[in-house]
This record gives structure tokens, C-alpha cells and sequence, in this order.
């Protein structure tokens, strides 16, 4: 038997420290991620409390309301498998929150960003985003782009269609990347769309990103731009890099690429990676 359990202790109240800076923000994170990741791998261990404050779920003052203090954006996606605040194991309040199918950028999703960082300043440390493997909408977008009369079955519905659209830079960034390491012949292989899929999802993040440098990206702010992957099975939010090792993905965060450069040696290091060449070969 394995119970997790929520706790109020009056005699022992939570107290809320956020990170000072945003290296701390990050490592809040990862070790948030760390320890869900870890919890129920064994069901005999008994149980694990999760303290909690009245504050945070807005009991603390009757009447009244209580002022966000987010120190995290996270853009996600809109997939009922993959809740932000269990994943990185964070309170309410800790998380400013933007979902939507794709983890994509839309005006509404940049300006809900734009209005995080106008209104938290300082107290914000770092965006995140977070894709998820076996995403719907990124292979929804691989299948149009693998065969065109996939995508004309969405000609009638604009707004999957839209969705679709954005995704289709990652999708087509990763299948040029797995031509170019691996071969052109690399499409014949059994592997190949599991493979072009989860390798889009790394690249839609990392594009999704790249783009909120680009947009509110700061060097006189102490704040970082971030993305990474929640592994749907093992829980572990990573990227999948050549230099990685190990049965199990490496729990991390990376920082959006800065440029066109960077970009192309992420998406070399992505599709040369242990976990994607499992997918092309395994």
C-alpha cells in the first residue's frame, strides 16, 4: 500500500521561500520533477506528506483575495497526462500556467506571457517550456507532413489546422536533421515516425522558446528561458542529448537556443541521441 498525502499543520505551517535567483528557480524545478518522478516507483515505502499552507489554496483569508506570486511561467500543453504543478512538484501560486494543444504560440498565449512578466517583474525567474512525448497534436502534424492528404482532411477545420501549422517548422527541422546524421535512407527504417515525432516534440519546445527569448528575452534581468520534455512514461522531464547516458532519461532543463546555430546543434545532438536512435532501431 502507498498513500500520498496532503497536510495542514497549524503548529507547523509551510513556509513559502521563492527562489532568489533564477539558477535556484531552475533547480527548484528539476528537484520538483526529481521527486515525483520518484514517488510510487516503489508501492511498499508507506507514504509521502506534502505540506501545505492555507494560503495556497486562498483559506487563509476569508473575504479576501490572495496575491499571485508566481516565480515560474510554464507554456504546456493541453493533454489531461501531463499536470504542471503534480510534474514539478509546486504548490498553488508557484506557477503561472499557459496550456494549450502543442504547447504552441499564439498572440493569446504571448500575451498572457507578456502579461506575467509585466505584472510579477522581478519575482518572475524563469519561462518554461514543456512538451510531452506521444503529443497529439505534433503527430497529428508528422502524419501531414509524412503524407499530404492527411493535412487535406483538415482542410475543413481551421482551427486544428492552425495548430497544425505552427508545429510544422519543428516537424520539418527534425526530419532534415535525421536525413542529414543519419542517412536519407533513415525514412525506410520501421522507427521512423516514433522517432520524427518525439524528435519534433524536442524541437517545438525548443522553437517555442526560442522565440520567447527572441520576444522577452532580457540580459539586465535575472531570469531564464528554459525548456525540456515530460517523459509520459517514467515522469521525467528531460532533453534528449548525444553527450546523455544512462537506461533512464536525465532529469533537466535547457536553455532556449540563442540563434540559427544553436538551433541546428541541439536538433544534431537530438536526433543523435541514445533515446532517439532506441526509437529509429530499437
Amino acid at each position: 500500500m502507498f498513500e500520498l498525502i496532503y497536510r495542514y499543520d497549524p503548529a507547523h505551517p509551510r513556509v513559502r521561500q521563492p527562489p532568489a535567483c533564477a539558477d535556484e528557480a531552475c533547480r527548484c524545478l528539476v528537484d520538483g520533477n526529481r521527486l515525483f518522478a520518484s514517488v510510487a516507483t516503489d508501492l511498499t515505502a508507506g507514504s509521502v506528506v506534502v505540506p501545505i499552507d492555507l494560503e495556497d489554496i486562498g483559506l487563509a483569508a476569508p473575504g479576501g483575495t490572495l496575491k499571485q506570486q508566481p516565480f515560474a511561467v510554464v507554456l504546456g500543453c493541453s493533454d489531461a497526462r501531463v499536470p504542471t504543478e503534480l510534474i514539478f512538484d509546486r504548490s498553488c501560486n508557484e506557477l503561472f500556467v499557459v496550456r494549450v494543444a502543442g504547447n504552441v504560440l499564439g498572440q493569446e498565449q504571448l500575451g498572457s506571457i507578456d502579461y506575467a512578466i509585466e505584472h510579477f517583474g522581478t519575482e518572475l525567474k524563469v519561462i518554461v517550456v514543456l512538451g510531452h512525448s506521444q503529443c497529439g497534436a505534433v503527430t497529428a502534424a508528422v502524419d501531414a507532413y509524412r503524407t499530404p492528404a492527411e493535412y487535406l482532411s483538415l482542410s475543413s477545420n481551421h482551427h486544428i489546422r492552425s495548430i497544425v501549422n505552427t508545429l510544422f517548422p519543428a516537424v520539418r527541422g527534425a526530419a532534415r536533421s535525421l536525413s542529414v546524421v543519419c542517412g536519407e535512407k533513415v525514412k525506410e527504417l520501421p522507427g521512423y515516425r516514433a522517432a520524427l515525432i518525439e524528435s519534433s516534440v524536442v524541437m517545438n519546445a525548443a522553437l517555442m522558446a526560442s522565440i520567447l527569448r527572441a520576444e522577452f528575452g532580457d540580459s539586465s534581468q535575472d531570469r531564464r528561458i528554459l525548456f525540456g520534455v515530460y517523459d509520459l512514461a517514467s515522469r521525467r522531464v528531460h532533453v534528449p542529448l548525444a553527450a546523455g547516458t544512462g537506461a533512464e532519461p536525465e532529469i533537466r532543463l535547457q536553455d532556449a537556443p540563442a540563434g540559427p546555430e544553436e538551433f541546428r546543434e541541439l536538433a544534431r545532438q537530438v536526433v543523435s541521441s541514445g533515446f532517439i536512435q532506441h526509437l529509429l532501431h530499437g
